[in-house]
């Protein structure tokens, strides 16, 4: 069974996904999930990987679920890594030049 985080990190990492990293939200969802996909909403995560519903050009959506590149985490701390690798591996899968980390 996977981990389960808190309510506290759940919101605290959905709310900066999606208030902050819309366009990645997009990016990692048309990699992983439909390939016309418009617009994504991070709506979870667990200790297994990320959830987000992708919204297609045709209007309807899809969930998309990804593993977490490194593997199963417990700690909040390494859901930022894990988003960014998914990031760069999205980017990869895209033909898209990453943008640096800090």
């Amino acid at each position: 069974m996977p981990h389960t985080f808190d309510d506290a990190a759940l919101a605290g990492v959905l709310g900066h996904m999606n208030d902050d990293h819309a366009a990645d939200n997009v990016l990692i969802a048309r990699a992983f999930g439909p390939a016309d996909t418009t617009d994504a909403t991070m709506t979870g995560f667990d200790g297994d990987g990320g959830d987000w519903i992708a919204v297609r050009a045709d209007g309807s959506s899809a969930p998309v679920r990804v593993g977490w590149p490194g593997g199963p985490i417990t700690e909040r701390r390494d859901v930022r890594r894990e988003i960014v690798a998914l990031y760069d591996a999205a980017c990869a899968v895209l033909g898209i030049e990453p943008r640096p980390h800090d």
